[in-house]
């Protein structure tokens, strides 16, 4: 008789808990959404490239490119949950990949300012004249960029010291969950509104890739000077004891 009302009992626990962390794992949700999201916004390699695929190819491959980008950083973020330690560790693999970063950056504002140059306004820019799916160049170019960690481990580091987010799975799970619906949210306002922007200006792809060229040449600027002079987040994150 015992096993028949121990059941209901159990379930009626199980349930109670469950509504009780609704809330909980609700504002956890809402953050990461939000970060990512407000993340997204400001000029990067990432939206601008998926911004140009979108204006020089398809809607559906830009789309592409951002679900790639978006799952490599949502498995960066779950990196920097549970093996920080290991990370902090890897300063030459970083290093190395903030200098390939470097490179491609500086590849897409030649290509940009190129297909800026040529007679139709619409050329296609020459580092995006590969037969690469898109949704593996979108993995490629966000597995490279190791700037993410040290943003994503700052942002989670403050949610944790505000007892927002927890160090249980299904915290993380609904995190990072959050974060990836951020960054596609994100990347659409740059995917759509540069569509929107081609239809409605004429001759605008041509002042777009001026524009797009001028965007990543100041980004390879900005970023190499940190490089060079030790202030770049890579440095900082892992020189934090400095």
């Amino acid at each position: 008789m015992r096993k028949i009302f121990l059941i209901p009992q159990i379930a009626d626990v199980t349930h109670a808990t469950y509504l009780c962390l609704m809330p909980k794992l609700l504002r956890i949700f809402f953050w990461g959404l939000m970060i990512s999201f407000l993340g997204s916004l400001p000029l990067g390699t990432l939206n601008v490239a998926a911004m140009q695929i979108g204006i020089q190819e398809s809607i559906a491959h830009a789309m592409y490119f951002s679900f790639g980008s978006l799952l490599v950083e949502m498995f960066y973020v779950r990196l920097s949950l549970v093996g920080i330690d290991w990370v902090r560790k890897q300063e030459k693999l970083m290093k190395a990949m903030e200098w390939i970063t470097l490179l491609i950056i500086i590849a897409l504002a030649v290509g940009s300012f190129i297909a800026a140059t040529k007679d139709s306004g619409a050329a296609k820019n020459i580092m995006l004249q590969n037969n690469m799916h898109r949704f593996l160049l979108g993995m490629f170019m966000c597995a490279i960029n190791p700037v993410q960690i040290p943003f994503w481990f700052g942002w989670s580091t403050v949610l944790f010291s505000k007892k927002i987010l927890e160090p249980k799975p299904r915290y993380y799970n609904i995190y990072i969950i959050g974060i990836g619906l951020g960054t596609l949210a994100g990347n659409a306002v740059f995917i759509f509104g540069g569509k929107w922007l081609v239809q409605r200006i004429s001759n605008s792809q041509a002042y777009l890739n001026w524009v797009i060229g001028g965007i990543f040449a100041i980004t390879a600027i900005i970023q190499a000077i940190k490089m060079i002079r030790h202030k770049d987040a890579v440095h900082k994150f892992t020189h934090a004891e400095e």
